[in-house]
């Protein structure tokens, strides 16, 4: 399988962000998901667990799953809170014994803001692991490009994240709807001597309710215009319109130089078929 690290550099990325399904009905729907998009020759997907590490299994499962079926690496969310160094070591092995070779090293979130007992305190220390395992990871870190929402200043976000990066190979970012966020936060980590690629997060804003939820939580700020909008459509017309906004945001940044573009599909297919239909037919030759 693919190191996500080797496929960048050569030509932009494409890749997709899937979350475990819940039950027999949604499991379905991923398949059919993947199934449609497998159509795209994706450069990598990424599956994610659920607040404080819990799906930490399912994640594995459907990781390996997909290295084992298809055509394209999956690389595996791993988050450190709640967990203690054993049991991220075991599920390192785990990954490594399936020949998994891409982790994604997050602090992760206690659910509903509880504190939880974990063996990290930050996810360089998860990094750090991964890094030591003999299995070789290409390890990514996540990047907010308005800042880390528990962050007390953009300066100290981008000092933190300037080391955690130089430890890892990647990072991808949470969502956003600016291109100057995400051209500000490569400068301000090249003035730091951080030149790691860092590959955009694209949302589709399919449901614009949930968006607003996940922006409050990772500290995206919401374009009020788009889902004014947005929220007045339904349906197809919604998919389309939130397609073409996000289409526009992925194009300006290939054309800044973003060395791919991740998708968050939230398991559908319809809106990335008509995002990746839509970019320029050159960004992948």
């Amino acid at each position: 399988m693919s190191r996500v690290v080797d496929l960048l550099g050569t030509r932009p990325t494409l890749s997709f962000e899937f979350f475990p399904p819940g039950d027999g009905n949604a499991r379905e729907q991923l398949a059919e998901t993947l199934d449609t998009l497998s159509g795209l020759t994706p450069s990598f997907v990424s599956i994610t667990c659920g607040a404080g590490g819990n799906g930490h299994d399912r994640t594995r499962d459907i990781v390996i799953d997909i290295c084992g079926d298809r055509p394209f690496p999956a690389m595996a969310h791993l988050t450190c809170v709640g967990h203690t160094r054993g049991e991220i070591a075991a599920l390192l092995d785990d990954y490594a014994a399936a020949g998994v070779v891409n982790i994604l090293a997050l602090a992760g979130d206690p659910p509903g803001g509880a504190t939880i007992s974990s063996d990290f305190r930050y996810a360089s220390e998860l990094v750090e692991m991964v890094r030591a395992h003999p299995a070789g990871f290409s390890v990514g870190v996540a990047a907010h490009p308005e800042s880390h929402p528990r962050s007390p200043d953009r300066e100290s976000d981008r000092r933190f994240l300037a080391t955690k990066l130089n430890r890892a190979d990647f990072a991808i970012t949470q969502f956003f709807f600016d291109l100057a966020d995400y051209t500000r936060l490569v400068e301000e980590l090249a003035d730091l001597g951080c030149h790691r690629p860092i590959i955009p997060g694209v949302m589709p804003v399919i449901w614009p309710r949930n968006v607003r939820r996940y922006a409050g939580m990772n500290g995206s700020t919401v374009p009020e215009n788009l889902f004014t909008r947005l929220e007045g459509l339904s349906g197809p017309d919604r998919t389309i319109a939130a397609a073409e906004a996000a289409t526009e945001l992925a194009q300006s940044l290939l054309d800044a130089g973003a060395p791919g573009i991740h998708l968050y599909t939230l398991n559908r297919s319809e809106a990335s078929m008509l995002i990746a239909a839509s970019l320029s037919p050159q960004w992948r030759k």
